[in-house]
């Protein structure tokens, strides 16, 4: 992000009122790779075409905030990987780690990864570093250490059916496991803000957090999410959750995130009643159906049925429910953008 991106949006967590409306949508792996023209592979292992896709998006779209901005990322498999997790990657499909625990029981052989030197992370770092120059030539820093959340990871470890049921059935081993994870993130987060001394946001990603009920979630999520939070002394606490949020959203503020892109079913409306407006919100048209699927016009149209709905637009930064598809044009990304413009306070 450039120093004015990252002020505007400083700006709208605290509240400031702000014409345009502010715009940012969170670009990685299963976007990128087809609008830039390149195979999934080739954007995952050659760092100058990473690089290339990451600018010409932001120099493409320089009136919105991409988030978190040249994110080095292997799609779901760079956390997964660091606990041994085998990883199968496509050349045009996005990769998938398998599970590595098949009973409960196994959950106690598993250690907290190094994150500077197991799976995967270690080629984000160098991905980062590698090109931390030509980055800052752009104009750009590089703001946010990143993870996948303590559910989401651990329903990689175990299967998502599986991780869900022991979590019913079977909560001890399953608190030893998001203990371990949670050890883990907290390294992981510190290992990239060692590394990156322009970090200033955290943001977490964990959808599995919108499977769980009230109690659930009280007892398996807010308390390893609070601890996540609260391990860097950061500006921008930033969540994904492109599940529900009805559970999650009452809790946010409380846990420390004051920024939380969430899933299309949810009107901003909504999420703002839900929240309090303690938190900001990054939101909220359909990503797939009307973003990637639809036409310019219904793009378009969506974003001004979207902010009739909405009476308070501070703490609003438009965007889609959940990060950017699969097949969004750079004529929908456009027609969206131009419409954010026309909407008046």
């Amino acid at each position: 992000m450039t120093h004015e991106q990252w002020q505007l949006l400083v700006d709208v967590l605290a509240g400031k009122e702000k014409t345009p409306l502010a715009t940012g949508f969170i670009i990685d792996s299963p976007w990128l790779p087809g609008w830039f023209g390149v195979s999934t592979l080739d954007y995952f292992t050659s760092d100058a075409v990473w690089l290339e896709a990451n600018r010409r998006a932001m120099e493409t779209f320089p009136e919105t905030m991409f988030l978190p901005g040249f994110w080095a990322e292997y799609g779901m498999c760079t956390e997964p990987s660091a606990f041994g997790a085998k990883c199968t990657f496509h050349r045009n499909k996005l990769p998938f780690a398998d599970k590595i625990i098949h009973q409960t029981k196994e959950i106690d052989r598993l250690k907290v990864p190094k994150p500077e030197k197991d799976g995967l992370n270690p080629f984000v770092l160098n991905r980062l570093a590698l090109n931390r120059k030509e980055i800052e030539k752009l104009g750009h820093q590089i703001r946010f250490a990143v993870s996948r959340g303590p559910l989401n990871i651990a329903s990689f470890l175990m299967g998502t059916t599986e991780f869900l049921t022991a979590l019913a059935l079977e909560p001890e081993p399953v608190h030893r496991l998001l203990r371990i994870i949670t050890d883990y993130i907290i390294r992981w987060l510190g290992v990239q803000k060692k590394y990156f001394d322009t970090i200033d946001g955290v943001l977490i990603l964990d959808d599995i957090v919108g499977f769980l009920g009230k109690a659930d979630f009280e007892t398996f999520a807010q308390p390893y999410l609070k601890e996540i939070y609260g391990c860097l002394n950061v500006t921008v606490r930033f969540f994904h959750n492109d599940a529900d949020g009805r559970v999650c959203a009452p809790y946010l503020a409380e846990l420390g995130v004051n920024l939380f892109n969430f899933s299309f079913q949810h009107s901003l409306a909504e999420m703002k009643d839900w929240t309090g407006g303690q938190v900001t919100l990054l939101g909220n048209i359909p990503p797939r159906d009307v973003l990637a699927q639809g036409r310019p016009e219904q793009v378009r149209r969506c974003v001004h049925e979207t902010l009739k709905m909405l009476s308070d637009r501070r703490r609003v930064i438009l965007s889609c429910g959940g990060g950017v598809p699969d097949g969004v044009s750079t004529e929908n990304l456009r027609a969206f953008l131009d419409a954010c413009k026309e909407a008046v306070l």
